[in-house]
């Protein structure tokens, strides 16, 4: 059978890229922008490239490294775009990857995209029935249709006719044979960048890519922000207006990397700032702090420096092993943790702990996790959480199960410590939250897989971005 060693964390979205420099090597640029985001998707990769007159694009399924082993594009050019994926809609397939391209009217086009449409089925049928063709069973595809149908005169214009029509979370980047385009949803739900590289430009996920390619950071593209960027420079334009930012607050807590500036917060601090609040909310007494790693390690950093106990790596994470992998006997499950994770028996032993995760989804790999380091030696494990209970799915973006399948859409926190063999269990509280992320307004932030309050328009339960093979053939019947 196939598990998936991460069926108990939230998965994360995409990561994308773009460049545009006459006197950079756009393509390796681009490959090692989209190294520095792998976290942000790893089912596939792609990346496209132009030289003014044709585009080239290369995709394949597996990490970076894997699709480009053979080599890069070798078409040279002064503007590419790069995907990094996890599949929000639509199943894991090649002719899933990403970046898009097209031939119409207007010419060439090419685009990537991070985030999940939440009225895709509508516009999709309608397009069906006025004619159009679909190659993918993603939503992105959507996009694509809509700038190739539309009537207005320039590509920035037909970008915008286009965008009028969906709902939901988008950060995209647009290839044409003489720009690069960036366009952030009015809600800003995802994240994207500005960097100065050389004579060029760079636009990314993560301001992490933007270190690891020497760019130098400008800034945040604004929700309801276009940015275009040619031999002239690059112009900004509005294109929508929103009474409602909504910022994805897991980008703090989990998504993006550690090294990461989003919307003028540091990653890090946030993280680190969620363990000394959840050491002043839990006020758990232990003689050690250890992490889930990776994701739990800053917290848990912080946590440490805000009791005074010492951190410790009581687990060891193997690092050299992909997200799924065979497993060759069905009794055998807890292995699918094991080979991921194991206690280190010397650090854990005789000792009570406290320990730190970002977040439980489902509760399984946490009870297992749990159920290790008592079967190692702990005497008492004490698990933190450095966010509130999920109890409801997410639609821009995030691949949230079914909310039933959310462990904290039905139990209480007590019933969750028992049913993953904690002898505590504290989740940090959403004021904690806010306040960890000091410099973002709680205002500004989608917080309802907490909460239930969505920010923008949500799609019918069945129909919505939790149903990823909504454009399957069964899911079209």
């Amino acid at each position: 059978m196939l598990y998936d060693i991460q069926s108990d964390k939230l998965r994360e979205e995409c990561g994308i890229y773009g460049i545009f420099a006459r006197q950079e090597n756009v393509v390796l640029s681009t490959y090692w922008g989209l190294y520095a985001l792998q976290h942000r998707g790893q089912e596939s990769a792609g990346i496209a490239v132009t030289d003014g007159t044709v585009m080239d694009v290369q995709r394949g399924m597996g990490l970076v490294n894997e699709v480009f082993r053979h080599g890069l594009p070798e078409r040279p050019g002064h503007i590419a775009i790069g995907h990094v994926r996890y599949s929000t809609t639509g199943s894991s397939l090649l002719q899933n990857t990403q970046p898009l391209m097209v031939n119409y009217s207007g010419g060439q086009i090419s685009m990537a995209h991070n985030g999940n449409l939440t009225n895709a089925r509508e516009v999709r049928k309608e397009l069906e029935e006025k004619g159009s063709v679909f190659q993918t069973s993603i939503d992105s595809e959507v996009i694509v249709n809509l700038i190739a149908r539309s009537t207005k005169q320039t590509v920035e214009e037909k970008i915008v006719d286009s965008l009028i029509n969906i709902h939901g979370a988008y950060c995209l980047v647009i290839m044409t044979e003489n720009k690069l385009i960036g366009v952030r949803d009015p809600h800003g739900f995802r994240p994207l960048c500005l960097g100065k590289l050389g004579d060029g430009w760079v636009l990314s996920s993560e301001s992490c890519a933007l270190d690891t390619v020497g760019a130098e950071f400008v800034r945040d593209i604004e929700p309801g922000e276009m940015i275009s960027i040619d031999d002239s420079g690059v112009v900004s334009r509005r294109f929508g207006e929103t009474d409602r930012r909504a910022g994805c607050v897991f980008e703090y807590i989990y998504f993006a990397r550690p090294d990461s500036v989003i919307d003028g917060q540091s990653v890090y601090q946030a993280r680190f700032n969620m363990g000394r609040t959840l050491a002043r909310e839990s006020r758990f007494k232990a003689d050690i702090v250890i992490s889930v790693p990776d994701s739990g390690t800053t917290a848990a950093l912080g946590y440490s420096h805000e009791s005074g106990i010492p951190f410790a790596e009581g687990l060891m994470k193997n690092r050299y092993i992909g997200r799924t992998f065979i497993q060759p006997e069905q009794k055998k499950r807890d292995m699918g943790v094991r080979i991921k994770l194991n206690a280190v028996a010397s650090v854990v032993k005789g000792k009570s702990i406290v320990m730190v995760d970002d977040s439980i989804v489902r509760g399984t790999t946490s009870g297992k996790i749990v159920r290790m380091l008592k079967e190692a030696g702990a005497t008492a494990v004490h698990m933190c959480v450095s966010s509130p209970p999920i109890g409801f799915p997410c639609y821009y973006g995030i691949d949230t199960s079914a909310r039933k399948e959310l462990i904290a859409s039905s139990k209480q926190v007590e019933e969750i410590r028992q049913f993953i063999g904690a002898d505590s269990l504290h989740y940090l509280s959403l004021e904690g939250l806010h306040a960890s992320i000091g410099h973002i307004s709680a205002k500004t932030l989608c917080n309802a897989c907490f909460n239930c309050d969505y920010p923008a328009h949500t799609p019918g339960e069945g129909s919505c971005a939790n149903n990823k093979f909504l454009f399957e053939p069964a899911g079209r019947k």
